[in-house]
C-alpha cells in the first residue's frame, strides 16, 4: 500500500513592493530546501498524471508519492517556486480562481496585495509541466453556497481554464480549505463535472487508494513546517 502527502502552498519567494512577510510566504531558498527534505525522506515526486491515474484505479504510485501543489495562481510560482521545481526534477499543480487571473488577491483582504498570472503566464507555467487546475471561479467558501452556485463554480472554472490553458482540468481545490463538510451534493456535484479529485486542508499523509477522492487532505506548508517529522525517515 503506498502513502501520499500532498503540500499545500501558497507564495514563494519575497513579497511584492508595499507588502510585508506572512506566514503564506515560503522563500525560493526554504522551498528548495523543503524539496530536499521531502527526496531525502525517501518519498518520490509525482505529478497530477499519475495521480489521476490513482484516483481511477489505472495506476500505482510510488510506496511514497508527495504532490507539491500551489493555491491561487499567484505570479510568484512562475518567478520564484518554477526556478526551483525545475531543479528539483518536481512536477506539480497550481490551483487558480479563474474570476482573478490577471488581478490580485482582492479576496484576501488580511493578506499582502499579490498578483495573480495572466493567461500568458498560466501557458507558460502548463507548458513547464506545471498543471494548471480550478480553484473556482470566485474564491468563495463552498459553506457559503447554495447547491446551484456550487456547480456553477466548478462547471464555469473549468471550462474556462480548459479553453485558455487547452488543457485538460479535473483537479479541484476548495477555496479557504472549505469543502462544506463534505456535504453530499458537493461530491455528486464534483462528479457531474467531471472532476477526478479534490484538495482540501488539514492533513498528514495518507494511504492510498484514499477514503475519498474529493477529499484528499493536504498539509498546509509555510517557512517553518516541519517535514522531516511529518514524512519520517526512509523505509
Amino acid at each position: 500500500m503506498s502513502r501520499l502527502a500532498v503540500l499545500g502552498y501558497h507564495k514563494i519567494g519575497p513579497p511584492a513592493p508595499g507588502g510585508w512577510e506572512t506566514w503564506f510566504y515560503v522563500s525560493a531558498p526554504v522551498f528548495a530546501e523543503q524539496l530536499a527534505t521531502v527526496r531525502d525522506c525517501g518519498w518520490d515526486f509525482i505529478g497530477a498524471d499519475a495521480l489521476r491515474a490513482s484516483v481511477r484505479g489505472d495506476g500505482a504510485l510510488p510506496a511514497r508519492a508527495a504532490l507539491v501543489t500551489f493555491d491561487d495562481g499567484y505570479r510568484s510560482a512562475l518567478e520564484h517556486a518554477l526556478p526551483v521545481l525545475r531543479e528539483h526534477a518536481c512536477p506539480a499543480v497550481l490551483f487558480v480562481p479563474t474570476a482573478y487571473v490577471a488581478g490580485t488577491n482582492t479576496f484576501d483582504p488580511d493578506e499582502p496585495v499579490e498578483p495573480i498570472c495572466d493567461w500568458p503566464a498560466l501557458n507558460a507555467l502548463a507548458q513547464a509541466g506545471v498543471a494548471v487546475q480550478s480553484h473556482g471561479v470566485s474564491h468563495r467558501t463552498f459553506s457559503s453556497l447554495t447547491s446551484g452556485e456550487r456547480r456553477e463554480e466548478l462547471a464555469r472554472s473549468k471550462a474556462v481554464l480548459e479553453e485558455q490553458v487547452r488543457r485538460p482540468v479535473d483537479l479541484f481545490a476548495f477555496p479557504y480549505g472549505d469543502d462544506a463538510d463534505g456535504s453530499g451534493d458537493v461530491g455528486e456535484a464534483l462528479r457531474e463535472a467531471g472532476y477526478a479529485a479534490a484538495f482540501g486542508y488539514g492533513g498528514d499523509p495518507q494511504q492510498v487508494p484514499v477514503a475519498d477522492r474529493f477529499r484528499i487532505q493536504r498539509v498546509a506548508m509555510g517557512p517553518d513546517t516541519d517535514l522531516r517529522s511529518l514524512l519520517g525517515a526512509p523505509a
